[in-house]
């Protein structure tokens, strides 16, 4: 569907008018399968792929979409390329996917594990939360999985962490640090009522939760150790969970054969960025007698991201 001639999509990038939407899949191993995925994302040339995060150990992917936003006459949001892109990119890895083989060294509880959108530059969270909501109601009813709103999305603008928290999301089935297949075997039955589609799961495609809320950074700090406890107990100092920094979420993973790595989501990174997490995990490491390697984002920044976008998209292009 193309709503705009090419110098209009041009004149509205300008504008500004952007979502953003980032889309995690239990997947980063099976380059086929990414192919697909990547091919169904592109098919409205209005959306751009504007960053691609693959993890192998994690067996994770992600992927930074950015298009505009139109309005009708009283400035509501009625169409964005985002959402019919982003159920096409679903309908592929859903087909493709099966949860019950997937393994990984980070924690999901689906084939698609979460799906945030963001307003960028003059767009804002309301639009965001539409984007979401929109989004999930065609994954719920469609696809026949069980979606999760947060943030801005949901009616009472309930968090990622607590919904995660409740349906067992952070506790590893597999070899004390990984997680495989459907992690609460043999249950099917929610211990929470989803916000759309059914209310028990497919153990072949999981959960989704999708959400919309202010910018996040995310953030991993490699250890130089496979100590997994030690990763953990300084994972848990550095987060704001934990007595450590505000506004901080963290996780300790195992990543390879002789490191692990804190991950990182830094809920307000213009207020605690990534220096000052990076310099709270080379002391908490120190104190174990561990070495830190430097860490890096797994996205770029919104300003990074804009001008990506108003590049590729006057070029036509996708990274």
């Amino acid at each position: 569907m193309d709503y705009f001639n090419n110098d209009k999509k041009k004149a509205m990038a300008k504008q500004s008018m952007l979502l953003c939407c980032k889309v995690y899949i239990s997947e980063s191993r099976n380059k086929e399968t990414l192919d697909s995925i990547e091919r169904a994302a592109r098919q409205d040339q209005e959306t751009v792929i504007v960053n691609k995060f693959k993890d192998h150990e994690y067996n994770r992917v992600g992927y930074t979409l950015v298009s505009y936003v139109a309005h009708d006459s009283i400035g509501c949001p009625i169409y964005t390329p985002l959402h019919q892109s982003v159920v096409a990119m679903a309908e592929v890895a859903y087909e493709a996917i099966n949860l019950e083989l997937h393994c990984g060294a980070h924690p999901r509880l689906g084939v698609i594990d979460d799906i945030v959108c963001h307003p960028l530059a003059r767009a804002s969270l309301h639009e965001a939360a539409w984007l979401a909501k929109t989004i999930a109601s065609d994954v719920g009813i469609r696809f026949q999985v069980p979606v999760y709103l947060y943030g801005a999305a949901h009616p009472t603008g309930k968090s990622l962490e607590t919904i995660r928290r409740e349906l067992g999301y952070y506790r590893p089935n597999f070899t004390g640090n990984k997680w495989a297949g459907w992690p609460h075997e043999p249950e099917t039955t929610l211990a929470e009522k989803p916000n759309e589609g059914p209310e028990t799961v497919s153990k072949t495609k999981g959960v989704v939760m999708i959400g919309a809320r202010p910018w996040i950074a995310t953030y991993n700090v490699p250890i130089m150790s496979v100590d997994f406890s030690a990763a953990r107990r300084i994972a848990l100092m550095v987060s704001a969970r934990g007595g450590g920094l505000p506004t901080v979420q963290t996780l300790g993973l195992v990543h390879g054969e002789d490191t692990t790595e804190v991950a990182c989501m830094l809920l307000e990174p213009n207020q605690i960025g990534a220096d000052r997490v990076q310099k709270q995990v080379e002391m908490l490491a120190a104190e174990e007698g561990l070495d830190v390697d430097k860490g890096y984002f797994t996205d770029l920044s919104p300003e990074m991201i804009v001008d990506r976008y108003i590049k590729l998209i006057s070029n036509n292009e996708s990274p």
